[in-house]
C-alpha cells in the first residue's frame, strides 16, 4: 500500500527514523546520563534519583549479576514489582550487563507465575516481598536459582524507609508470610555489587532485551521476543511523533506499570532519552491518592489507558490541582472513548491523543497527531518507519473503506514468540506484516480507525455488532460509570447482546438506558440483557476483559 499518510504527518515528523543512532538500549542510557546527570531521572514517595544516581546504581546491580551471580549474557532477569524506583535500577543495570528482562505482573497467580518462569528459563528473580509467598510456592519447579528480594520503601532515605516498611508490613498487614531459603536483599546486592565494576558487554541490535509476555487472556501465555532494535526502533519512532512539541524540560507521570510494554518504551525508555522525569505512581487504582500525589507536580505529560482518564474526570478533585503545564496526553492500550477524551479536554483544555500498539510491535503502531485539536475516534496514522496494510482472511489487501484485520510492518515489529515457531507463523506473514487481531479500515489521508477486536465481534442474525460501538453509546448516558459489551447466545438470533455496567447514577435503570440505546443504535445492536454490577473485570493496566465476562454462566 502506498504510504499516503505520510503527507498528514505533523510539521517535523520524519517519514523514517534512524535505528542505528544507538547499538543497544545500555548505549542510549549511556549517553542520556552523559547528557542529563543531574537531572532528576525518577521520582517516587517523594525520593528523587537523578541520572547520574541511576547510573552508579543500576551500575552496581549490573556488576552484581555478574561477578556475584556470575549469570552469563543473554541471561534471563525476571522483575516482579509495581512502579518502584528499585524498577529502573534493576532494568538499566540487567540491560546494560547484556540480560534479557522478564517482565511479571505482581499481581500473577502461582499458575501465571510457574508457568512464566518456566516458559522464560529465567534464572534470577527480584520480587517486593509482598508477594514474595507466591514466588515461595512455585520456586522449586522454576529454573530460578537467584532471589533477589526488596521492600516497598527500600530506596527511600532513612527514617522515611524505615517507617514505610513498617507500616506495610506491620500496620496495613499488606505482606504475608513467606520463606525462601537463600534470598538475599537487594539493597544488600546492590552494596556487594558496587565493589566490582560493570564488565562491558557487546550488545547488539539483534539480542533479546525484552520477553514480554502476552495473550494470557486468550490463550496460553506466550514471550515476544523484543530485541534491542525492535525497542530503539519504537522510541525512536515515538521520540520522532512528539519531538516537535516537546519542551526543555518534560516532567511525565507514570501512572502505568512499567512492567508493561506500553509505560515501558512511552514513559520509561522514550523519555529517558529526552532527560525527561518521570513520576511513578506505584498504586494508581486508589484514585484519591494518586490526584492527591500528581498534585505535587506540575506535569507536562500523562499517558494512560480509557478507564483512568475516566476514574479521573468522575473525582471532583482533579479538576483542582494544577493543570497549567499540561501539554500533552497520550491514551492507549484500549479505545479511548468519546465521551472520556470530551470530558478530559473540558477539564484540562488538552487534547487526549489517541495511539495504538500491541506487546508484539513494541508497541507503538499508529498515533493521532500531538497537535490535533479534538478527538476524532481513531486511532491515528501508522508512524515513522511503518506500513499498515487492512486484509481478508485469505491475506489480500483489501480496499480504502472496507473493513478487514490491521497488520503491520516495521522495524518494532517482534523476533517472534519464544521457542514457539508456530505460533510465530500463526502471526508474521511470509511479507513480514504482523496479524493484530484487529478489524479496522482505512480512510483517504491514511487515518486508520479500529472496529473492534475479531474475536469480540457479535453475530446478531448475520449482521456485524462491533462491542466498542455499543460501549461508546453507553459513555454518552451521564448516568454510566463504566460498560462492557459481549454477545451471548440466543435461540433466535444466534447471539445477541448483552450489557455489563457499572452505575455513576444510583438511580439509573434499566429502562433509561435501553431508550438511550434505542435513540442511538439500530434495532439489532439494541442490548437485549442488562447486568449491573459494582465493578468489571479488568487487566493489570485496566483493560476491561470482555471474554471473562462472555465466559460467565448465563
Amino acid at each position: 500500500m502506498e504510504k499516503i499518510w505520510i503527507k498528514h504527518y505533523p510539521a517535523g515528523v520524519p517519514a523514517e527514523i534512524d535505528v542505528n543512532e544507538f547499538r543497544s538500549i545500555g548505549d542510549l542510557f549511556d549517553k542520556s546520563v552523559k547528557l542529563y546527570g543531574p537531572r532528576p531521572a525518577y521520582i517516587n514517595m517523594d525520593k528523587v534519583i537523578s541520572y547520574a544516581e541511576l547510573d552508579r546504581m543500576s551500575a552496581a546491580f549490573g556488576a552484581y549479576c555478574q561477578s556475584v551471580l556470575k549469570l552469563p549474557k543473554g541471561g534471563r532477569i525476571a522483575l516482579m514489582m509495581p512502579n518502584l524506583l528499585q524498577y529502573p535500577v534493576c532494568l538499566y543495570g540487567a540491560l546494560r550487563a547484556g540480560y534479557t528482562v522478564v517482565n511479571c505482573n505482581p499481581l500473577y497467580t502461582e499458575r501465571e507465575l510457574e508457568h512464566q518462569l518456566k516458559d522464560s528459563g529465567a534464572e534470577a528473580i527480584v520480587i517486593v516481598e509482598n508477594f514474595a509467598n507466591v514466588l515461595e510456592k512455585v520456586v522449586a519447579r522454576t529454573p530460578i536459582k537467584h532471589v533477589l528480594v526488596t521492600q516497598l520503601g527500600d530506596m527511600l532515605d532513612f527514617p522515611k524507609r524505615m517507617i514505610v516498611n513498617l507500616v506495610v508490613k506491620h500496620v496495613k498487614k499488606m505482606v504475608p508470610a513467606w520463606s525462601i531459603a537463600h534470598a538475599v536483599e537487594l539493597r544488600d546486592a546492590l552494596i556487594e555489587g558496587g565493589r566490582f565494576p560493570l564488565k562491558p558487554v557487546d550488545v547488539g541490535h539483534d539480542d533479546i532485551a525484552f520477553l514480554q509476555y502476552t495473550g494470557g487472556t486468550t490463550g496460553v501465555s506466550k514471550g515476544a521476543m523484543l530485541t534491542h532494535r525492535n525497542i530503539i526502533a519504537n522510541l525512536q519512532q515515538a521520540h520522532g511523533w512528539i519531538a516537535p512539541f516537546l519542551r526543555e524540560q518534560e516532567i511525565i507521570i507514570t501512572a502505568l506499570p512499567l512492567y508493561h510494554i506500553f509505560a515501558l518504551t512511552a514513559n520509561c525508555l522514550t523519555f529517558f532519552k529526552i532527560g525527561a522525569t518521570n513520576v511513578l505512581i506505584t498504586n494508581p487504582r486508589d484514585i484519591p491518592g494518586f490526584i492527591k500525589e500528581i498534585g505535587k507536580y506540575r506535569f507536562t505529560t500523562i499517558t494512560g489507558v480509557n478507564t483512568l482518564f475516566n476514574a479521573m474526570v468522575n473525582n471532583p478533585e482533579f479538576a483542582k490541582i494544577d493543570l497549567s503545564q499540561l501539554h500533552l496526553t497520550l491514551g492507549g492500550g484500549m479505545a479511548v472513548q468519546r465521551a472520556v477524551a470530551d470530558r478530559w479536554k473540558q477539564i484540562t483544555g488538552v487534547t487526549l491523543v489517541e495511539a495504538y500498539g500491541l506487546t508484539e510491535t513494541s508497541p507503538a503502531a499508529t498515533m493521532n497527531p500531538v497537535d490535533m485539536l479534538e478527538y476524532n475516534g481513531c486511532i491515528g496514522l501508522p508512524i515513522s518507519s511503518t506500513e499498515v496494510a487492512i486484509r481478508d482472511d485469505e491475506g489480500k489487501d483489501l480496499a480504502l473503506g472496507e473493513a478487514g484485520e490491521l497488520c503491520i510492518r516495521g522495524p518494532q515489529v517482534m523476533k517472534g514468540y519464544w521457542n514457539r515457531p508456530e505460533e510465530t507463523a500463526k502471526v508474521i506473514m511470509a511479507d513480514g506484516f504482523l496479524r493484530t487481531g484487529d478489524i479496522a479500515v482505512m480512510d483517504g489521508n491514511g487515518y486508520v480507525k479500529i472496529v473492534d477486536r475479531k474475536k469480540d465481534m457479535i453475530l446478531v442474525s448475520g449482521f456485524n455488532v462491533y462491542p466498542n460501538e455499543i460501549e461508546d453509546v453507553l459513555a454518552m448516558h451521564p448516568g454510566v460509570l463504566e460498560s462492557a459489551a459481549v454477545g451471548v447466545p440466543d435461540p433466535k438470533t444466534g447471539e445477541a447482546v448483552k450489557i455489563y455496567v457499572v452505575k455513576k447514577d444510583p438511580a439509573l435503570s434499566e429502562a433509561s438506558l435501553l431508550e438511550h440505546c434505542r435513540a442511538n443504535l439500530t434495532a439489532y445492536k439494541v442490548p437485549r440483557h442488562i447486568a449491573f454490577r459494582s465493578e468489571l473485570p479488568k487487566t493489570n493496566v485496566g483493560k476491561i476483559l470482555r471474554r471473562q465476562l462472555r465466559d460467565e454462566k448465563a
